[in-house]
């Protein structure tokens, strides 16, 4: 079975960013040079991924229009003699085919996967949160795709958080089957203090099988009538088995004003052209403080 789209959930309000949110959809938020949404989109690309899924809501076009032809734009710049920036610029149209669907009603995760269904079709896909960064040599995707390729079943990304934070994830109880490598035996969301033993957090990666739609359709909406993810999950896992892999790289929540910045600072000291001026503004600042 082959891997060749990806969904990619972008319906959600961004109310931690409020004000700045208010008429930006949090995804566009600029992390040095381009939006959060563009990073994932990029690793989606490097690893080989033919088509991106889009689940979008009222508010959300501004998204979409990144990733369209801008004629006007493309106009400009040319008459301006901006030729690398005009080839810049439409590369960005030019990444990966990319759909949308609508999520109509903010009924969790679970729900905006569900409306990718007759869009997905049968075959195994990808899920990436369009807030979760990794920053990492070889993309997040495709070191979950080399693991995906040897054993054929569904897969979740996962990190090591403190003890003291594991209420703020889902976390995953396993069988370790080789380093970095985990079959799901139980998956908790959100659990409470000293309920688990395990500090193995899910982040926004995913690996489905189209089976996960009907699991969906049959899940029981939780608090506010939201669909969860998890609960789909557990039960995918009981049908056939399921891994979890401890990703190589760094893990930034852009959808978390803290993690925002430093997932900004991160990217900015590995910017080709920025970087070198940055790294001495940093230690300039930090030997004020």
């Amino acid at each position: 079975m082959k891997i060749n789209k990806a969904v990619i959930p972008v319906a959600g309000l961004g109310t931690r960013f409020l004000p700045a949110s208010k008429a930006i959809p949090k995804e566009m938020l600029t992390i040095v040079d381009r939006p959060t949404i563009q990073y994932i989109v990029e690793e989606v690309v490097a690893s080989g991924i033919e088509e991106i899924i889009l689940v979008t809501s009222a508010g959300k076009s501004a998204i979409e229009n990144h990733f369209d032809y801008d004629f006007e734009l493309d106009t400009i710049l040319k008459d301006k003699n901006k030729i690398e920036l005009c080839e810049e610029v439409c590369n960005i149209s030019n990444l990966i085919d990319i759909v949308s669907v609508r999520q109509k009603k903010p009924l969790g995760l679970g729900h905006a996967i569900l409306t990718t269904k007759n869009v997905v079709g049968d075959n195994p896909f990808f899920v990436l949160l369009g807030d979760d960064l990794v920053q990492s040599d070889v993309p997040c995707c495709q070191q979950m795709l080399n693991i995906f390729n040897e054993f054929q079943q569904p897969m979740v990304a996962i990190q090591q958080v403190p003890m003291d934070q594991t209420h703020q994830y889902g976390i995953i109880e396993g069988e370790k089957v080789r380093d970095h490598l985990y079959e799901v035996k139980r998956m908790v969301e959100k659990p409470s203090p000293g309920t688990v033993d395990s500090n193995l957090a899910i982040i926004g990666r995913y690996i489905l099988m189209p089976e996960i739609f009907e699991l969906l359709e049959k899940t029981i909406p939780g608090h506010g009538g939201e669909i969860q993810l998890t609960d789909a999950l557990q039960s995918l896992s009981k049908r056939r088995p399921m891994y979890a892999y401890e990703f190589e790289g760094t893990r930034f929540d852009a959808s978390d004003k803290l993690g925002y910045l430093k997932a900004i600072i991160a990217f900015a000291l590995r910017h080709p052209v920025l970087a070198g001026e940055f790294k001495k503004h940093i230690k300039e600042v930090a030997a004020d403080l």
